[in-house]
């Protein structure tokens, strides 16, 4: 078994609904996320599958968040921008573009810090 990682960033403003903290109040961040795929086997020539597929499909995804103020995203107009909706969210999409027969999404990760993150996976 395998697991490839690829990595990326993103910058985005949020509040925090309900929430009685400093977040309650506008600010941002530069979210890092790192994408886990979990592989079965590898192909004729030794590999478990593109990086570059796996790149393109992750900042497509992750591009349409970038420079963003995310509670007027549609998703996040019904649930609240925490970093686990966040990371549950770029999962699900991620999810719906990863069309491997052997590799399916284990994780996925974010950072809203160098010393905070949260991840998301299915079990």
């Amino acid at each position: 078994m395998y697991k490839l990682n690829v990595t990326t960033h993103f910058s985005s403003a949020h509040k925090l609904n309900g929430y009685e903290g400093a977040c309650k109040n506008l600010h941002g961040h530069n979210w890092k996320v790192r994408l886990g795929i979990k592989c079965y086997k590898v192909d004729d020539i030794g590999m478990t599958i593109d990086y570059g597929i796996v790149k393109k499909i992750l900042n497509e995804i992750v591009n349409e968040l970038d420079h963003q103020y995310l509670n007027d995203l549609p998703y996040f107009t019904k649930n609240n921008p925490t970093s686990e909706n966040i990371a549950k969210y770029l999962y699900n999409q991620v999810k719906g573009e990863i069309n491997s027969e052997y590799c399916k999404i284990a994780e996925l990760e974010i950072w809203e810090s160098d010393k905070t993150s949260m991840v998301y996976f299915e079990e």
